[in-house]
C-alpha cells in the first residue's frame, strides 16, 4: 500500500486532560492513528480523508482551558514503524500483564503481550485499553466465548485467550486494525480468535459469552441493541471509550435491554463499565 498520511503534531499544555479530549475529538473526525509523547500527541489521517478544515470542529483546540499548537505535514506509510519504535513504551497493568513491543524487555509478570502496534489503536497507554484489561483480570473466562468489538491491535481478544477464553472473535472497521490484529494474533501463538474486518452487521444470530466493546459513544449507542441481542445469558457486557459524563446517556440506553451495571472504573476522566444479563 502507497497511501499518504497527514501527520499532525500537537503541542497541549497543560496536557492532561486536554490531550485524551483532543484524541477523542479527532477520532470522530476521521482520524485513524495517535502516539502520545511528553508534550502531547501525534496524529494521522489518510490525505484522501483529509480537507483544510477538518479541524474546525475540534472544540478543545478553541477552549480557553488549554494551549494547544500544531504543525503538520505529510508522511508515508513506510516511516510508521521506525516512529512506533521511538514513542511506543512498555506497559503494565496491575503488575499481572505487560504489554510491549518485540523490541522490549519481557518483564516476566503472569501474562506477557507482544505486539507490533504500527498505526493501530490499543497500545494499552490510551486509558479504555488499560481500564478493559482491568475488568478482564477479574473475570473468569475459561471456556467462555468473547467478542472483541472495535478490536484495534487485537490485545483484549489476545488476553481473553491467555486467560482460558475458548472461542473468541475480534472485529474492527479499520483494514489496518484488522491487518494488525492477524499479526498480533500469530506473534502471540493465539488458536482461538477469529480476527474479521467489519462492523456490528457482522454479529447477525451470533452468541458471547463476553462483549467488550471500546468504541465511541455514538457508536455504542447506536449498535447496543445487536450487542446485547448477542449477549447470552449471564453474559457479561464490557463498555468504554466514553467519559464519566456519559455514563447517564450510555446507561439509560443499556437498561432499556434489562442489563445491570455492576460496577465501574474510571481513570483521567475515561470510564469502562461493567454490565451483567
Amino acid at each position: 500500500m502507497d497511501n499518504i498520511y497527514i501527520e499532525y503534531n500537537f503541542t497541549v499544555s497543560p496536557k492532561e486532560p486536554a490531550t485524551e479530549i483532543l484524541i477523542a475529538e479527532l477520532g470522530n473526525v476521521g482520524f485513524e492513528s495517535f502516539v502520545e509523547n511528553e508534550n502531547g500527541v501525534t496524529a494521522y489521517i489518510q490525505k484522501s480523508e483529509w480537507n483544510s478544515e477538518i479541524l474546525e470542529s475540534i472544540f478543545v483546540l478553541n477552549s480557553d482551558e488549554f494551549s494547544i499548537e500544531f504543525t503538520q505535514n505529510e508522511v508515508a506509510q513506510t516511516n510508521w514503524n521506525a516512529e512506533w519504535e521511538k514513542n511506543f513504551t512498555p506497559i503494565q497493568v496491575d503488575d499481572l500483564v505487560s504489554i510491549r513491543a518485540p523490541f522490549h524487555k519481557n518483564p516476566n509478570l503472569k501474562y506477557d503481550i507482544v505486539i507490533e502496534p504500527k498505526m493501530s489503536f490499543g497500545t494499552g497507554h490510551h486509558e479504555t485499553t488499560h481500564m478493559m484489561v482491568q475488568h478482564l483480570i477479574n473475570l473468569d473466562l475459561k471456556g467462555k466465548s468473547v467478542l472483541d468489538m472495535g478490536c484495534g491491535t487485537g490485545i483484549l481478544a489476545i488476553f481473553a485467550e491467555m486467560k482460558g477464553a475458548a472461542q473468541l472473535e475480534a472485529i474492527d472497521i479499520d483494514n489496518w486494525c484488522y491487518e494488525n490484529s492477524l499479526e498480533n494474533v500469530a506473534r502471540n501463538n493465539c488458536n482461538n480468535i477469529a480476527v474479521f474486518e467489519g462492523d456490528s452487521s457482522l454479529l447477525i444470530n451470533k452468541k458471547f459469552d463476553v462483549i467488550i466493546a471500546n468504541i465511541n459513544r455514538n457508536i455504542l449507542l447506536m449498535d447496543m441493541k445487536i450487542y446485547t441481542e448477542c449477549l447470552k445469558e449471564n453474559g457479561v457486557l464490557l463498555l468504554s471509550g466514553f467519559y464519566e459524563e456519559d455514563i447517564p446517556v450510555i446507561d439509560a440506553e443499556v437498561s432499556k435491554y434489562n442489563l445491570k451495571l455492576e460496577t465501574y472504573i474510571t481513570r483521567n476522566n475515561w470510564v469502562a463499565l461493567k454490565y451483567n444479563k
